[in-house]
């Protein structure tokens, strides 16, 4: 069995900052502690000087397969996922075809044993007509139930009332929502192709898909949730309004309504269509400076309760299309851990919040199996990061499929340098070492 002692690291966990070391063997974590004994069966990695984290935990990402592979594939992003620091990830329904029955989602699965570098869950796909699929998902081996309350592909909009009465009140654990309403949309889609035709300006998508629509939307299905006692999480909160829907006044494992916030709604704003166009086009749209700051703030107290990324990668070529067919989303999830520090850096947010966002609180929320913590006997799923190592997002180092992100050029101070998966080390100074798959996550729920 492999053993690997880290030495030396600034160990970032459970709201504490110490120098320590821990001992990988095998897939988990044997010990922590301050001058453990070395053994020559153990492989040595001294740390001094860099931080030691828990892996990152996405709970929202589109990896792109079945069906739309030639923008992603779960092998591809799971490569990004690890080399950002991101050690576990819960991939969402939209593929195609949609995961609409139990068989479908299994599959799933069963590319990811085969071919996923990072720990992996999937969500289970709701439509107008499938509840008796969805009433068959084992709960202690799927992350959640997922609808979209706001047009996607497909037929995955749940529109028809009755439907979600009944999945509100019969699904018996979590349920995560896209939030924005459909009629206002349409609404808004009329009047600015009638204002502008094929080109209308990509500065128009947080009008167009609003924060009246978000906001109508998000408080509809906290209000199923109140009403049916639904374990309810909102997904990319991306309005200030919708914050004032959630509540820090107790525990994150009491609560019965929880948020999400992502990468790019904290650190974009409708500033910077001019300068970035359809690469930010992101469904809900990013929206004015004074969103992205209540959403960081309601971040910062507790009303909103994990940061995610929305991972969501498109080809170039589909990017360069004009407002109405350039389709919504990019791919983030290599530089979520980075982006976050430099948030760090700059005084934004502390690391021991930032861990608790990224780490422990997904964790908490999905009430996952011994993972999202820096403990004896949980699994090995770790990150150490040079603070001080600067360098610059470009084609060259960039490993999603598609090629590109909304961060190329952007310059950041922290770098990763390794990323354990279930004690294996599958990341190294740039290096993926592909010699183990990750491990499908698994749920501690009845």
């Amino acid at each position: 069995m492999n053993s690997t002692l880290i030495k030396n690291a600034k160990v970032v966990n459970e709201g504490k900052v110490f120098e320590g070391d821990v001992l990988i063997k095998g897939s988990f974590i044997e010990k922590i502690g301050k001058n453990l004994s070395v053994e020559q069966k153990h492989e040595i990695v001294d740390a001094k000087g860099r931080l030691l984290i828990p892996g990152a935990i996405d709970d929202q990402v589109h990896f792109r397969e079945p069906g739309l592979t030639h923008k992603g594939t779960i092998y591809s992003e799971s490569r990004a996922a690890v080399a950002g620091g991101v050690t576990s990830f819960m991939e969402m329904p939209n593929t195609n075809p949609p995961v609409f029955t139990q068989a479908l989602l299994e599959d799933k699965y069963q590319i990811a044993s085969q071919s996923s570098l990072a720990n992996y869950s999937f969500f289970m796909g709701t439509s107008n007509d499938n509840l008796e699929e969805v009433l068959r998902t084992d709960l202690t081996k799927v992350c959640g139930l997922k609808i979209f309350m706001g047009s996607s592909t497909g037929n995955l909009l749940v529109d028809d009332p009755k439907t979600l009465e009944a999945v509100f009140s019969k699904f018996p654990s979590l349920i995560a929502t896209h939030c924005e309403d459909e009629p206002t949309i349409r609404h808004n889609l009329i009047e600015f192709k009638e204002k502008y035709g094929e080109d209308c300006p990509v500065s128009y998508h947080p009008l167009i898909r609003s924060a009246e629509s978000c906001y109508k939307s998000s408080s509809f299905a906290v209000g199923l949730a109140k009403k049916h006692g639904t374990r309810l999480h909102i997904l990319h909160i991306s309005t200030a309004k919708e914050t004032s829907l959630f509540d820090n006044s107790i525990p994150l494992a009491k609560k019965k309504i929880t948020a999400e916030a992502c990468i790019h709604h904290l650190w974009f704003n409708d500033g910077d269509y001019a300068r970035l166009g359809m690469n930010i086009k992101w469904n809900p749209a990013i929206k004015t400076a004074n969103d992205q700051k209540e959403i960081f703030g309601a971040l910062l107290d507790d009303r909103i309760d994990v940061i995610a990324t929305d991972h969501a990668p498109h080809t170039v070529e589909e990017k360069k299309n004009k407002y109405f067919t350039a389709p919504s989303g990019g791919p983030l999830v290599q530089h979520s851990v980075v982006a976050m520090l430099e948030f760090y850096k700059k005084g934004k947010i502390s690391l021991e919040k930032m861990v608790e966002k990224m780490c422990h609180n997904p964790a908490i929320l999905f009430q996952i199996d011994r993972r999202g913590y820096i403990r004896e006997g949980y699994f090995a799923d770790l990150v150490l990061i040079d603070l001080n190592n600067q360098w610059t997002v470009s084609a060259d180092n960039i490993l999603a499929k598609c090629g590109w992100s909304p961060f190329e050029g952007e310059k950041f101070h922290s770098k990763i340098t390794d990323t354990w998966v279930s004690g294996h080390r599958a990341y190294l100074n740039g290096q993926i070492n592909e010699g183990k798959s990750g491990e499908r996550l698994q749920f501690l729920r009845r």
